[in-house]
């Protein structure tokens, strides 16, 4: 599948929060938290309704990593299904196996992550998942292969594991780089600054 690649860090101070969530994004967004460009520090902030639905959805998007038309199948699926659109919709998204693997601490970043599932280091329940958007269930069981275990990025991955906490519906046993998927996440638990109401509303006008 084609990824959209571009200056990550231009999306992120456009944005002013944090969209890969690491160290080098956070030293530019606390040196230069305001929008790139010729204007940026005394940009305006206005901007319509549908500017905010819109930043919304592409923000959700840089966050995951994921492409507008596999974003607005989530979507779509998510609306078909009973309960609340917007936190289906992200529900879905965290259940993708990079996020799973990102959440574990077994890669820095969520494009880390991506990275290191499709190069067939990752296997669920004991079989080899090299799909980043395969989606887990509770009780999988997340593992590296045995065979990547003493590749040099798995040895450094585990010096950082150490200090690394995974989120409550994530079990992670460190000692055997495991993660088991404890429960569906509610939408408190993401602690995610985005608005999945304002998405809702992008797709239903």
């Amino acid at each position: 599948m084609a990824r959209k690649l571009g200056p990550k860090m231009r999306h992120s101070r456009r944005f002013g929060q944090p969209l890969i969530f690491s160290a080098k994004e956070a030293k530019v967004l606390t040196r230069r938290g305001y929008p790139p460009g010729q204007h940026g520090p005394s940009a305006s902030s206005r901007i319509s309704e549908y500017g905010l639905q819109l930043r919304e959805k592409q923000k959700a998007k840089l966050i995951y990593g994921v492409l507008e038309r596999q974003f607005r199948k989530y979507f779509e699926e998510a609306f078909q299904r009973t309960g609340d659109t917007g936190e289906i919709l992200l529900q879905m998204l965290e259940r993708r196996l990079d996020n799973i693997v990102y959440r574990a601490g077994f890669g820095m970043t969520r494009a880390q992550a991506r990275q290191f599932v499709t190069h067939g280091h990752v296997q669920v329940n004991g079989r080899l998942v090299d799909i980043p958007s395969a989606r887990v269930r509770v009780n999988d069981i997340v593992t590296i292969r045995p065979q990547s275990l003493k590749s040099k990025y798995v040895e450094n991955m585990k010096k950082t594991l150490e200090n690394h906490e995974a989120p409550a519906w994530v079990q992670v046993d460190k000692e055997k780089t495991t993660a088991k998927i404890l429960a569906i996440p509610s939408r408190r638990e993401l602690e995610l600054n985005i608005d999945p109401q304002l998405i809702v509303e992008f797709y239903s006008r």
